[in-house]
């Protein structure tokens, strides 16, 4: 796992046998340019269909505040969440979307997406 993938937690998904689907929104995400060391500020919203577990509300948030000084571009933050995310919970499927707030006039949104049983390419 990367990044403080450490403070996510889980616990036992209430309904396995049921294809249901979690969102989480988190208008509050900050990283650090790496080039720049100018602070990015941006939305994440993650998206999943939970297997035997589901993430925990308040570690999310504690794991996305671990961001705030980190220096990555917003691909490698999209895609780290996800693997961490991916890595604590074993999810059916799951999207992670980054909408960045516009740096220079361009608007960056990237999106990241597991299916379980596919090969990451």
């Amino acid at each position: 796992m990367g990044h403080q993938a450490e403070l996510l937690e889980v616990f036992e998904n209430p309904k396995p046998g049921r294809r249901y689907t979690i969102k989480f929104t988190y208008p509050e995400c900050t990283s650090v340019c790496p080039l720049t060391g100018q602070p990015d500020f941006g939305t994440v919203v993650v998206r999943y269909v939970p297997a035997d577990w589901c993430v925990e509300l308040k570690s999310l948030r504690l794991y996305f505040l671990s961001y705030r000084n980190e220096g990555a571009f917003f691909e490698t933050v999209t895609n780290q969440i996800l693997d961490d995310l991916v890595a604590v919970c074993d999810p059916d499927e799951m999207t992670v979307i980054g909408q960045f707030n516009a740096r220079g006039g361009v608007h960056h949104e990237i999106t990241a997406t597991h299916v379980k049983g596919e090969q990451a390419s």
